[in-house]
């Protein structure tokens, strides 16, 4: 399996609200479902749930997700 980098654009407030719920355990499921969406988007197969990483400094903030793929799908 492979290891597939996934980044949402989001908006700062947002991204706070991730970075808590991560930081408390939790996790946001809507972004959760877009990042296996995007692995799709990409022609991928999820091989299991995305895992949040963090979020970038920069303009547009991004959610920064790591999802395992197969490697032959």
């Amino acid at each position: 399996m492979a290891l597939m980098r996934i980044q949402l654009e989001s908006d700062r407030k947002t991204a706070k609200r991730v970075m808590a719920l991560h930081l408390d355990g939790r996790s946001d499921r809507d972004s959760v479902d877009a990042a296996r969406e995007a692995v799709w988007r990409h022609g991928r197969t999820p091989a299991g749930e995305p895992v949040f990483v963090g979020v970038t400094n920069g303009e547009p903030v991004r959610l920064l997700y790591d999802v395992e793929v197969y490697l032959n799908s």
